[in-house]
């Protein structure tokens, strides 16, 4: 049904000839999925220069099951039968102002043998968690000029070779630990060690619900950390890693007081190369992994609720991994407009939106104002708040302080309304029908 958001190429152009040009485009054997991104990722690179980022990256499978019959070249994926690929992005955020800046590298795969009996034994390079490291070192060459990178990611990441190969003078980690490794104490492993350290401090943290997982309700924090050596694990695959890691490690628990009914305590332990040297220290790193959550959310648009990339009726491997190239690319333009909508940082409109597209807005914006002060966009013009304001507006936000922030689907649907406006605006622009903004 033409009223079902799916990332198909009747959505992508506008207009039968776009239409068919896409089609050519994604059919195109010179135009590559490694070339499509790193021609979107180059816009990231002058938005980072000379700041503090994050760099949060995470794996998604888009299944394409449903399409087996028709679509050539796929692979498995983690049910090991269902046909589809692996997308694994590197999403950019300033540490300090919280602002979504784009994507560094987008790594895609297919799943074409199974693991090999001697998988453990393999050089990392020949498994596919390589990826954790491979599409970093990427980000890292993109965001040449940042100033300073902090890795975020989840718990499949926890590996020797992170640690061992990533750091440098301007690169950190903030891992989230998997394994119970041994340290280099009397305590014997890091988990033991880590529950037995004194509480250096607590905070409350707002819990929002989660259906069938969590009840809404505000956590007590309690949080420990120290700096310790975990020893290098004995079945490493790499003879260079060395003999034990320097990192600092924190452990973030839920008082019993504050856990509701039967659900489980929130019980996170992190690993880091920062150096921690206050609780004060501790809260900014707890802060930094909690915007890991920030690429679930580009997920998000990516699937059902948004773009519904799965959906999709192109039937070669390579042109829906070119497709899943530009549908991440828009589904991170909601999340720097859902991260801008606080006006808390100083990006500007042009991040998201061209120069022409810019003029639509500002024409756009008496519209959906209303005619109390708190009905108008309070955020400065040409700004990305500015801008973020009008697209959630047209997404269906009410406006109202009072009323739940808009999130990363109603800015897509914002984006997915303004798109036919912008159309046919500078479509009567390009008649002379319109008269632009000087």
């Amino acid at each position: 049904m033409e009223s079902k958001r799916t990332v198909c190429l009747r959505r992508l152009g506008e207009g039968r000839a776009e239409e068919v040009r896409f089609g050519r485009f994604l059919a195109n054997d010179k135009v590559t999925s490694v070339s499509l991104a790193e021609t979107l990722c180059a816009a990231t690179a002058p938005r980072a220069a000379g700041r503090h980022v994050l760099l949060i990256e995470d794996t998604t499978e888009i299944n394409y099951q449903a399409h087996a019959g028709r679509v050539k070249g796929l692979g498995t994926v983690g049910n090991g039968s269902d046909l589809g690929l692996f997308l694994h992005p590197l999403l950019v955020v300033d540490a300090e102002q919280g602002a979504c800046l784009g994507l560094a590298a987008i790594h895609q795969w297919l799943r074409t043998e199974k693991a090999r009996p001697n998988y453990r034994a393999q050089p990392i390079e020949e498994k596919e968690s390589y990826r954790w490291l491979s599409t970093v070192e990427v980000g890292k060459a993109c965001l040449a000029e940042a100033a300073k990178l902090t890795v975020v990611a989840d718990r499949e990441s926890d590996i020797v070779e992170m640690w061992a190969r990533l750091p440098d003078a301007r690169t950190d980690l903030l891992l989230r630990a998997c394994r119970d490794r041994a340290v280099l104490t009397e305590h014997g492993s890091l988990f033991s060690w880590l529950s037995n350290l004194p509480v250096a401090g607590a905070y409350a943290h707002p819990v929002r619900a989660r259906a069938g997982k969590r009840s809404a309700h505000v956590a007590t924090l309690h949080v420990r950390f120290e700096r310790v050596k975990i020893k290098r694990p004995a079945h490493c695959s790499d003879p260079n890693a060395p003999e034990s890691l320097d990192v600092t490690a924190l452990e973030i628990l839920e008082a019993a007081s504050s856990v509701v009914g039967t659900e489980d305590p929130i019980h996170w332990r992190l690993l880091t190369t920062h150096t921690l040297d206050s609780f004060d220290d501790a809260r900014r790193i707890i802060g930094w992994y909690c915007q890991r959550w920030h690429i679930e959310q580009t997920f998000r648009v990516l699937k059902k609720q948004g773009l519904d990339v799965e959906s999709s009726q192109i039937e070669t491997a390579a042109g829906l991994m070119k497709l899943a190239c530009l549908a991440v690319d828009v589904a991170v333009r909601s999340m720097q407009l859902t991260l801008a909508r606080e006006g808390k940082s100083d990006r500007p409109a042009t991040d998201v939106f061209p120069e022409n597209e810019i003029d639509v807005l500002a024409h756009l914006q008496p519209t959906l104002e209303g005619k109390t002060e708190k009905q108008k966009n309070p955020h400065p013009l040409l700004s990305l708040a500015w801008a973020a304001w009008i697209i959630a507006r047209l997404g269906g936000w009410k406006g109202y302080a009072s009323e739940r922030k808009p999130g990363p689907i109603t800015m897509h649907h914002g984006l997915t309304r303004f798109a036919f406006i912008a159309t046919g605006w500078l479509a009567a622009v390009n008649a002379g029908k319109v008269v632009c903004m000087p």
